[in-house]
């Protein structure tokens, strides 16, 4: 190990026996195809051997960038998110970017907070999974012209890319099957309405029912303040206070698991007394008992799609904004089945 001074890049450059500045394209990644492949191996090489380590801060202060980029999540606790932020890690990784990760706890003053924090620390972009239809956050960073794309989440009138699944195609997939089965009265356990995900699901919901031709009873419709298990299990109780469904299709993963508390604390079964459906397929769902019904959709590609939209955006590659959703694939497991006769 190199205990005397930093190599420097002139040093590496003589190790190699090329210019500094082909060992410094080399040695970016970004760069890194601008130079002959023999070449660039023979660089690296002889910056590992040297112990090299590249001066990040002259870096920065040369091209004006920190190569850092604000990741902003909702809920760490959320099993959605890791393999969305892995996505997004590795996509920026493979340019030389490191992700900041910052997490809010669907606070909005918590989500202030970590944007300022951020934003002192001179971060050439953010990723947002956290984004509301309505954000002084996102209107300030629009105002700024800060690279931004959102993740898991689309917001109109900003300007921003995005990427996140087809919701309401996702939706249509759960009623089609549910009413495949023979279910008829559907509960459905909306998200919060200030976000993307929750209005767009609601939205779908209420359009495959009509496209089915069958009234939805407003009784059998109860919307969460969050998406979390304790939602759920509050929700689905209201709704087994009504009584009459036979069905429910919960807004996420998170919602449909408070369902399986809810009907377990009301001695009632799933699916025998009661179908439930989840959508995202968080890591795990499948081992539930019984294993969840869900709408499935590539995380990790979202992450990686995301990364390469920030680093267009910063790079000014990517002008217009552009919006992305992915196909989803409905996950049939053993959360559902056919009503019981009445």
């Amino acid at each position: 190990m190199n205990s005397g001074p930093p190599v420097t890049l002139r040093e590496v450059a003589a190790a190699a026996g090329v210019h500094p500045a082909t060992a410094s394209r080399a040695l970016n990644p970004s760069t890194r195809l601008l130079v002959r492949a023999d070449t660039a191996h023979r660089i690296l090489a002889a910056a590992d051997s040297l112990g090299y380590r590249p001066n990040t801060v002259a870096r920065s202060l040369r091209t004006r960038r920190s190569h850092t980029v604000g990741v902003l999540i909702p809920d760490l606790n959320n099993p959605l998110f890791p393999p969305i932020v892995r996505g997004i890690e590795d996509r920026l990784a493979a340019d030389g970017y490191v992700a900041l990760i910052g997490n809010t706890d669907s606070d909005d003053e918590r989500e202030r907070l970590v944007f300022e924090l951020m934003r002192a620390r001179h971060v050439d972009g953010f990723v947002f999974a956290t984004a509301r239809l309505r954000s002084t956050v996102l209107a300030e960073a629009a105002r700024a012209a800060i690279p931004v794309v959102l993740v898991n989440r689309h917001v109109d009138g900003y300007g921003f890319a995005s990427v996140s699944v087809d919701n309401e195609r996702g939706v249509a997939m759960v009623i089609d099957h549910l009413i495949a089965l023979g279910h008829r009265r559907i509960a459905h356990i909306a998200g919060p309405q200030d976000i993307s995900t929750g209005l767009s699901r609601y939205r779908g919901f209420m359009a495959a029912m009509a496209a089915h031709d069958l009234a939805v009873d407003p009784d059998l419709v109860v919307h969460a303040s969050a998406y979390s298990i304790e939602e759920g299990d509050r929700c689905c109780r209201a709704l087994l206070a009504v009584g009459g469904c036979t069905a429910i299709a919960a807004a996420n993963d998170m919602l449909a698991v408070g369902c399986y508390e809810a009907l377990e604390n009301a001695g009632l079964e799933c699916p025998a007394d009661i179908s439930v459906v989840g959508f995202n397929d968080m890591p795990f769902i499948d081992r539930l008992r019984p294993p969840m019904t869900t709408v499935s959709f590539p995380h990790y590609q979202v992450g990686t799609e995301a990364g390469r939209l920030i680093l267009e955006r910063i790079t000014a590659n990517g002008d217009h904004p552009t919006v992305h959703f992915l196909t989803p694939e409905l996950k049939i497991r053993g959360s559902t089945a056919p009503p019981l006769p009445r």
